[in-house]
């Protein structure tokens, strides 16, 4: 074993080692938590001020982490933030987990990884260890990562250490923490796959280790493939029943009885969040490069990409039923986070669909009690803000839209005012009385 191996595997035995989370985001912020609880000092990274300005104040930004969660992580006077990356060579291991959306093609765009790494070739030094959690394409750490990295003239396997660990977060989820979930890591060699799970076996329960850095890349993509392609699945059964009279939530209520083979998934007005809309173009993108076709994973992204539409036709027509045109109608969104219970918003179908409406010349507003303002995203600036929800402001709308189903809603109170309700997210299907104006989208 080299040296600089010795050296890191004893930093990390006696919990010496300082690590460096960048992107102190979704999950780059409850890895903090881990880390921190595991002993280590931790050095975190952002190119947003803000969040540096958040942390060094105590103050939450991200909300399903719980009401002080920041200041719990400070106040063990063993985390702290920056925004100045040329501090990358103090610590030990350093964890990236920056964002790797699409572009506009629908190409991966590795710009925030491929910056992380050119910082990081200026500073690397023997005994560190880097580890890619963002979501890629497999090849990335290896075939990106690893070129950029040996242009500071050190060795990897020998002087300096890379591995990649998918990152397995679920926010809002409260039975699961990070370091409870398995860990799945593969190295760019064996000595730094081993280093990578001696690092994560000090923070986290179990830690898998996998044969090479490839193997862990693609393992994310399929866990996630595998959801998109069972949400579409469910998606588009959700047409075919509904034009049958038949009700998606009772069939697939009836089909969870079965204890082996089969997985429920819920239809949906679209895909949301930063993994599912997105990390099955990373594997097609790659698969066209090798001159293959990924046909049912397309498939199954055409499906997804097509519900906020049917959306729309469901809200038109249920106006159309009621003597109303789309324009002109006040409708209220309910819910502008991709997921009940979370300030989320990334990639959140309740974006399009405001921004479909408004082109058909509905008056929009929404409620969400999450998200005080909506913020500004890459394809949409909705420049609102949420409205307060009381039974005279849900009466006054031609139409409310059911786009996310937090836990904080009342269905019964909201089906007892609304005139009209276009429900994606079968919420009030437990709702008792009158249900004539409660439509299935």
């Amino acid at each position: 074993m080299s040296r600089p191996a010795d050296q890191l595997r004893a930093k990390l035995a006696d919990r010496s080692a300082v690590v460096g989370v960048v992107g102190l985001g979704y999950v780059g912020l409850p890895l903090v938590g881990a880390m921190i609880e595991a002993g280590f000092r931790v050095l975190g990274f952002d190119i947003d001020p803000a969040k540096v300005t958040s942390i060094d104040a105590g103050e939450d930004y991200i909300a399903h982490l719980g009401e002080g969660y920041v200041a719990r992580l400070t106040g063990t006077g063993r985390f702290s933030a920056t925004a100045d990356f040329t501090r990358l060579d103090e610590a030990d291991a350093v964890l990236i987990c920056v964002p790797t959306p699409l572009g506009p093609h629908r190409e991966p765009d590795l710009s925030y990884v491929e910056r992380t790494t050119e910082a990081l070739a200026r500073t690397l030094r023997p005994g560190q260890i880097i580890v890619l959690e963002s979501t890629t394409y497999p090849t990335t750490t290896r075939g990106v990562m690893q070129p950029v990295l040996d242009t500071s003239g050190l060795v990897c396997g020998q002087d300096y250490f890379l591995a990649y660990s998918p990152e397995r977060e679920d926010p809002g989820r409260k039975d699961r923490s990070t370091a409870v979930i398995p860990k799945v890591v593969g190295g760019v060699d064996p000595l730094s796959g081993e280093l990578a799970r001696d690092l994560y076996a000090a923070a986290v329960r179990e830690v898998v280790l996998v044969d090479s850095a490839e193997i862990a890349e693609a393992s994310k993509l399929l866990e996630n493939i595998y959801r998109a392609v069972n949400i579409a699945l469910v998606n588009e059964m959700k047409l075919v029943l509904g034009a049958l009279g038949v009700d998606i939530w009772k069939v697939i209520e009836a089909s969870k009885t079965k204890p082996f083979g089969f997985q429920a998934f819920y239809p949906g007005p679209g895909l949301g969040g930063h993994c599912i809309p997105i990390d099955p173009y990373y594997l097609t993108w790659k698969a066209r490069g090798a001159g293959l076709n990924t046909r049912f994973i397309e498939l199954a992204g055409e499906v997804n990409r097509s519900m906020p539409g049917h959306v729309i036709d469901t809200l038109a027509r249920a106006l159309n039923d009621r003597g109303k045109p789309v324009k002109g109608s006040r409708v209220l969104v309910m819910g502008l986070a991709y997921k009940p219970d979370v300030d989320d918003t990334r990639e959140s179908p309740s974006f399009e669909l405001i921004a479909r409406l408004r082109s058909l010349g509905a008056e929009v507003e929404y409620n969400d009690p999450h998200i005080p303002s909506a913020p500004a995203k890459r394809d949409y600036d909705l420049a609102m803000s949420s409205v307060e929800l009381t039974p005279e402001n849900l009466a006054s709308y031609d139409c409310v839209l059911i786009s996310t189903n937090h836990t904080v809603y009342d269905w019964d109170e909201v089906a007892q005012h609304a005139a009209l309700i276009v429900d994606t997210r079968g919420a009030c299907r437990y709702v008792e009385g009158p249900r004539d104006h409660i439509v299935p989208a």
